[in-house]
C-alpha cells in the first residue's frame, strides 16, 4: 500500500524522496519486512510474542538480518528525532 501511494514499486522504491524525504530516507525495502516475517516463522520461541506489536527494525536488531542494502534501517527514532523535530531528511545513524 506504501509503493502504491507514493507511486512507486520494489524496484524503485527510493524515488518516493521526490515525495517524501524522510520516507525514502529511513524506510526499509519490502524485502525487510518479509525478512522479519521469516525470522518471526523461524522462531521455536514465537508463541511469546503474542499479542506484541513489533517493527521490522528492532526485529532486525533482535534477529540480526538486514535490509537488501545491508543495513537496518530504524525508522521510528528516525521519526521522533528527526522528522517530528523539524529537521531536514537524513539517515546517517538511522541505518
Amino acid at each position: 500500500m506504501m509503493l502504491e501511494h507514493f507511486g512507486v514499486t520494489e524496484a524503485n522504491w527510493r524515488d518516493a524522496a521526490a515525495v517524501q524525504p524522510h520516507f525514502a530516507a529511513i524506510s526499509e525495502s519490502p524485502r525487510a519486512v518479509g525478512r522479519a516475517v521469516a525470522a518471526l516463522a523461524a522462531d521455536p520461541g514465537v508463541f511469546g510474542r503474542s499479542g506484541g506489536s513489533f517493527s521490522s527494525g528492532w526485529l532486525a536488531l533482535e534477529y540480526g538480518f538486514t535490509d537488501v542494502d545491508g543495513s537496518r534501517p530504524d525508522c521510528w527514532r528516525h521519526l521522533v528525532q528527526v522528522q517530528d523535530a523539524g529537521l531536514p531528511a537524513d539517515a546517517a545513524g538511522y541505518r
